[in-house]
C-alpha cells in the first residue's frame, strides 16, 4: 500500500521542515532519537511518507520514502509540496507546530488570562493545542510565514482542512 501524501515522518535531519510542514497543515510526525529501523517500522504502520536526508534509508524505504536534497529549509518545502503536489492549508487544517495536533479554535473569553495584554487587546481570533494546551493567534509572524510561503510559490494556500 503506497503512503499517504498527506502525512509524513521526518528523520532527526529534518526538526525544521517538520515544523513548517505542520505549519501549513499536514500532520507530520518527528521523533530525534529514533533509529532508522524504528522509522521504517512506524512509517509503514502508520501510512506515512518517510522524509529524510540519508540516501541509505531513503533507499531502505523505496516507495515509503522521499529523500530531501534541499540545503535550506525553503528548498526542502518546495520539494515536498511539489513532488508531493501539495499545498498549504490555513484556517481549520493548521496544526501544532510543536505535538502535531490539529487546532481548535477557541472562545476569545477563554484565552483573556492566558494571552498578554497588548495580544488580547489586538487579536480577536483564538486557537488552542488540544495536545500540549498552547495558545495561537495570527500575529505579527504570520507576515514572516506568508512571506515564505510566497518565495516558496505557494501563492494561494488552500482553504480547506
Amino acid at each position: 500500500m503506497d503512503p499517504d501524501p498527506n502525512r509524513f515522518l521526518a528523520d532527526v535531519m529534518l526538526g525544521r521542515l517538520a515544523r513548517w510542514l505542520r505549519i501549513v497543515g499536514y500532520d507530520t510526525l518527528y521523533f530525534r532519537d529514533m533509529n532508522d529501523q524504528e522509522l521504517l517500522r512506524r512509517a509503514i504502520q502508520d501510512n506515512r511518507t518517510l522524509l529524510t536526508r540519508d540516501r541509505e534509508l531513503s533507499q531502505r524505504g523505496g516507495s515509503r520514502a522521499l529523500l530531501i536534497t534541499g540545503e535550506d529549509l525553503e528548498s526542502q518545502l518546495i520539494q515536498v509540496l511539489e513532488e508531493m503536489n501539495l499545498r498549504p492549508r490555513v484556517g481549520n487544517g493548521i496544526r501544532c507546530p510543536l505535538c502535531n495536533e490539529t487546532l481548535k479554535e477557541t472562545p476569545r473569553e477563554d484565552v483573556q488570562n492566558a494571552v498578554p495584554p497588548y495580544v488580547w487587546d489586538t487579536q480577536r481570533k483564538f486557537s488552542r493545542c488540544p495536545g500540549c494546551g498552547r495558545i495561537f493567534w495570527e500575529g505579527t509572524h504570520w507576515d514572516r510565514i506568508r512571506r515564505r510561503l510566497h518565495r516558496v510559490g505557494c501563492r494561494r494556500p488552500s482553504e480547506d482542512p
